[in-house]
């Protein structure tokens, strides 16, 4: 390997780090920078060369990226999440799916001037959605629950079926002088499906009974997970071509789906690992553009991507959600999103060379067009999708509010003070007496183990973006802030210091805890001995006459800062070590004790 290959190597993630922080800077879907990134290092610089940088593996490495993309994707897709909407998911990728194919098709024909074998072959290619770009938007647009499962599973379960149906397209056209073509392309539908089927339920049933039993140490079940994907997706491609995809969907939704079985370590690590994938792959495949063949197309291919936005997904949708449950505003933000990615891209270049080797005519634009329809939707949709769902009001509220664990007097204080400045909270406790004192309050309340499965499928976390954790028991509190961490990231999660009684063998360890609230001797005995004598919780308004130095230098009172509230109404925590100083316009929020 040169010098120059490994600064290209070395260059593609730093770039993707670099678009990734971009897009969560700017709150924008961070494909649009990646594809940018893409295009300015690929066909504009010509500095990125993917073919001549990975060679004969650029394919293979391709294809195993999507095939953990595509497993990550299944290990989420649990079936207690669409109860009520399987008839929608079920249509769309059904008769939508064949509806969509069919209106490409016809699109592709006269308006590209493909053959029909080849504009089949397209409209089979661009049928599917796909998590490389649904779940980063999801994050972005934050849809209600309703439209994202629906989204989710629709991008997840249409990739396989999609790259089934272009199989059977191109078996098809390179069969045309087969004498039996017909039986010919039923025999290889049969084999991809029952091969797909049989080696990802065999695949997960095996990673299952590994976890299950504890056949292997905790620290090898990630590499344990990924060997098998690829051992899964590979024998599968083996056995019948392109049935791998298939495979590994099947198995990640085999694992999602088994109870008593613990996937987060696996989920969270796949997920690492998917966001480094799909940011290298949309730069790498970005880069292999021709401009040459883009201007080869004109404007028949923004025709073709009008047809896709307009009147393809609007069919599918109305189609799918005939007779369900969802709200015309739902229906409409369904009919708008569905971005095309990595898989599109992909099986598209696999199948342009193929039939290029075959002599097949204009084979050679397919890919062109594809990513033309990738990077349309992706641009146009993920700059109007936010909009679109706050204006239709489908759209998840701010994340502002707290999870509180604990419900006891200290919790429901801070809580009441919270509610009456308009921040939602949530207070669960397992005590039935803090509960039910909480519910006489107003505040909203979950009666149950906040680490519990029960929580897990129904404590409704909407419009919640922190966790705090002020249970008088230090154990729960560090169990939580575990546990919410990956609802919330590390970032979100604060819990209370311990006390300066505790042993240093009886001190949760800093690894296991978030931030510290409030002050570092401000533990939960020491707040709940302030409440007992008589301590309220109060908010004053820092004005450049009052100051945050005045409010704190009253005489005869205590007073531990808890929150700032802007002039925004962002919330900001006090926590140990952190010197917040809020300004005039805001409003502090503190526990007060008189002496």
């Amino acid at each position: 390997m040169t010098e120059t290959h490994l600064i290209t190597l070395t260059a593609i993630p730093v770039i993707a780090v670099f678009c990734q922080w971009i897009a969560w800077r700017l709150k924008l879907p961070a494909i649009l920078f990646l594809l940018l990134a893409g295009i300015i290092t690929g066909p504009t610089l010509n500095w990125l060369k993917p073919d001549e940088l990975f060679g004969n593996l650029l394919h293979p490495f391709i294809s195993l990226a999507v095939a953990i993309i595509l497993f990550e994707g299944g290990m989420t897709l649990k079936l207690d999440d669409i109860k009520g909407l399987e008839k929608v998911v079920r249509r769309l990728v059904t008769i939508g799916l064949l509806a969509t194919w069919l209106i490409i098709a016809l699109a592709t024909h006269f308006l590209v001037g493909f053959s029909w074998e080849l504009s089949f072959l397209f409209g089979a290619l661009v049928v599917v959605t796909g998590p490389t770009v649904i779940i980063p938007m999801l994050r972005t647009v934050r849809p209600n629950a309703k439209i994202a499962n629906i989204l989710r599973w629709e991008g997840i379960v249409i990739d396989p079926i999609g790259a089934l149906l272009a199989v059977l397209v191109f078996e098809f056209i390179i069969s045309a002088t087969h004498e039996q073509i017909w039986q010919h392309v039923l025999l290889t539908f049969g084999g991809i499906i029952a091969t797909g089927l049989l080696i990802g339920a065999a695949a997960g049933y095996l990673l299952g009974l590994i976890l299950r039993h504890y056949l292997l140490p905790e620290y090898l079940h990630n590499l344990a997970s990924l060997a098998l994907i690829f051992a899964s997706f590979t024998l599968a491609n083996h056995i019948s071509e392109e049935s791998g995809l298939l495979a590994v969907t099947i198995m990640g939704m085999w694992m999602a789906n088994l109870k008593q079985v613990h996937i987060e370590d696996i989920l969270n690590f796949k997920e690492h690992l998917t966001v480094l994938l799909i940011s290298g792959l949309f730069i790498i495949l970005a880069a292999r553009i021709e401009f040459d063949q883009i201007m080869m197309l004109g404007w028949a291919s923004l025709a073709i991507l009008a047809v896709i936005q307009f009147v393809a997904r609007p069919v599918k949708v109305l189609i799918a959600t005939y007779d369900s449950t969802l709200k015309w505003q739902e229906k409409t933000l369904l009919s708008w999103i569905a971005p095309r990615g990595i898989v599109a891209a992909a099986v598209s270049a696999i199948f342009a060379l193929r039939l290029e080797n075959q002599g097949i005519e204009d084979a050679q634009l397919i890919v062109p067009l594809t990513f033309i329809v990738i990077v349309g939707t992706v641009v146009l949709q993920s700059t109007t999708a936010g909009w679109l769902a706050r204006w239709l009001k489908v759209a998840e509220p701010d994340s502002n509010g707290l999870l509180i664990i604990g419900a006891n007097p200290l919790a429901r204080k801070i809580a009441v003070a919270l509610k009456n400045q308009g921040i939602r909270t949530l207070l669960v406790d397992r005590n039935w007496s803090n509960i039910k004192a909480a519910r006489m309050e107003g505040l909203e309340t979950y009666y149950g183990s906040p680490i519990s499965e029960h929580a897990e499928q129904y404590l409704d976390l909407t419009g919640l973006g922190r966790m705090l954790a002020l249970s008088p028991q230090p154990a729960l509190n560090a169990l939580a802030a575990i546990r919410y961490r990956s609802e919330f990231g590390r970032d979100a999660v604060y819990t209370l210091p311990d006390s300066g009684e505790m042993s240093e063998k009886e001190a949760i360890a800093p690894a296991h805890r978030g931030h510290l609230l409030f002050q570092s001797e401000a533990s939960y005995s020491k707040l709940a001995s302030f409440i007992s004598k008589g301590a309220e919780v109060k908010v004053t308004s820092i004005t450049e006459d009052f100051t945050f130095e005045d409010l704190m230098a009253q005489p005869g009172k205590q007073i531990i800062p808890l929150f700032v509230l802007d002039d925004k109404s962002k919330l900001e925590i006090f926590t140990a070590g952190e010197n917040l100083q809020p300004k005039s316009g805001s409003k502090v929020i503190s526990l007060v004790l008189e002496q």
